[in-house]
């Protein structure tokens, strides 16, 4: 029979749900940043799990800098999710071997604006970079490039959040979008 590793692990909650910050960098025109995850042909937001005794915000932070090199003063923050937004990882990726279980991840959005220079952006503050390349992509892109099991949740953040970004209205939704990610007529 395997043994359980018990293995120190950011908050997670009694059902099963990691506590997470999931960040969205925006530049003056609208751009998001996403980041290429290292070795892979995988793009994403920075995100990263709440620890214990840390606030969303410092985690928020913290995660800004270890993943993508920015610090406080490199952003503006323009506002955060209300609520948790959660997503379930498929049985594949559950670690059954790990106590406490992880059955998902629970997130607060983060919605900063680059105010200083690309030039601050780097991937080596960790041992273990996240990240090995990053760009500027359309608004609604990162949606349908992140791993599928995210799709949903990154469309909640985008819809809640991007009137900070587009107060005259959000960009159109793309022929690719999903009925049940919001914003379209028949959500």
């Amino acid at each position: 029979m395997p043994q359980l590793q018990v293995v120190p692990v950011d908050l997670i909650d009694g059902e099963g749900f990691r506590s997470n910050v999931g960040i969205i960098v925006c530049d003056k025109r609208g751009l998001l940043l996403i980041g290429g995850r290292v070795g892979q042909n995988a793009w994403q937001f920075p995100q990263g799990g709440i620890k214990s005794g840390e606030s969303a915000e410092q985690a928020m932070f913290r995660e800004l800098h270890e993943e993508i090199g920015l610090r406080p003063h490199d952003v503006d923050v323009l506002g955060c999710t209300r609520d948790w937004l959660r997503y379930r990882l498929p049985e594949q990726f559950i670690r059954r071997n790990v106590h406490p279980l992880c059955i998902g991840q629970k997130q607060r959005w983060y919605l900063l604006r680059l105010t200083g220079t690309e030039t601050g952006l780097r991937f080596d503050t960790t041992a273990t970079p996240e990240f090995d390349r990053w760009r500027w992509t359309n608004f609604w892109d990162p949606v349908r490039e992140v791993i599928f099991f995210k799709r949903r949740v990154y469309a909640q953040a985008l819809n809640e959040l991007g009137p900070l970004v587009f107060p005259a209205g959000l960009p159109p939704r793309p022929d690719w979008w999903e009925p049940g990610w919001g914003g379209a007529e028949n959500d």
